[in-house]
């Protein structure tokens, strides 16, 4: 998908970019598959945040998208590609020969009337879901689950993939898109191709009312505020961190501190973290 550039005919368009989404077919979503959303503005349960820089936005509706591709031996038809408000990637619509409709990750080269199916001997083709043992060595593949019948965690954002490198016993070794490489139980599920919209990430947002739009409020350096609100706050001008280590708002250090739970499971199937290590 390519990239539009605007004219600076004032001070927000001055280098602002978008998509030009000459890919997206259809606009309004179907009306059976969208449920209400709302808006938590960063707050928990208990009417605190709890995540800060977030409110406002465009109202959005969810699309409730077929992570799990269980519908086996069915064929669908792909109907229409449209935008999803809740994603980088775009989503496509399709028609079950039985008549049901669902949504899916669109991957890349996916067009309208593209035939698609999941379940076991199944074509390798862009679109089709099946389990990785059934995949071929080298196939890049999207939406992958991490356990059998829990639905695709893996490689679902714009430009995303997963290619498969080989297999050990019950594992398949995957290579992510950040370069970690990782087990997976080889009767997972995935679907074949590459997620599309790669050039999402190539997208120049002009100005900070844009980033409004999509419900982030804007995000204060604590050296530019008083002592009393953050530790790096204070002093006369331009003043260092005056710390061993920068702090958060609450003073708890924010480097260099381990921040993943204890998921040994998880942790002795990684073979090599993105870092390098």
């Amino acid at each position: 998908m390519a990239i539009k550039k605007y004219k600076p005919t004032t001070n927000g368009r001055r280098n602002m970019s978008t998509l030009a989404n000459d890919k997206i077919t259809k606009s309004v979503p179907e009306k059976s598959l969208v449920e209400p959303k709302n808006s938590t503005g960063g707050r928990g349960n208990t009417g605190r945040v709890t995540t800060r820089h977030h409110g406002g936005g465009v109202k959005q509706k969810y699309r409730v998208i077929d992570f799990k591709r269980n519908k086996d031996g069915v064929e669908g038809r792909v109907a229409a590609i449209e935008y999803d408000p809740n994603r980088n990637a775009n989503i496509a619509l399709i028609n079950y020969m039985d008549g049901e409709k669902r949504y899916i990750i669109a991957p890349q080269n996916l067009t309208v009337g593209t035939r698609i199916i999941s379940g076991e001997a199944v074509d390798i083709k862009v679109g089709n879901a099946m389990e990785l043992k059934s995949i071929p060595e080298g196939t890049y593949v999207h939406c992958v689950e991490l356990f059998p019948g829990r639905g695709g965690q893996m490689a679902r954002a714009a430009g995303c993939s997963a290619q498969i490198l080989g297999f050990d016993g019950p594992y398949a070794t995957l290579r992510l898109s950040s370069g970690e490489v990782r087990k997976v139980l080889s009767n997972c599920r995935a679907t074949i191709g590459v997620v599309g919209n790669e050039d999402y990430n190539l997208i120049s947002w002009g100005k900070a009312g844009r980033n409004r739009w999509k419900g982030i409020r804007p995000t204060v350096r604590g050296s530019a505020m008083n002592p009393v609100d953050h530790p790096h706050g204070g002093g006369e001008g331009r003043t260092p961190v005056g710390r061993k280590s920068p702090m958060t708002p609450w003073g708890k250090k924010a480097m260099g501190v381990k921040t993943r739970r204890h998921k040994k499971a998880s942790n002795a199937l990684i073979m090599s973290r993105r870092n390098g290590k």
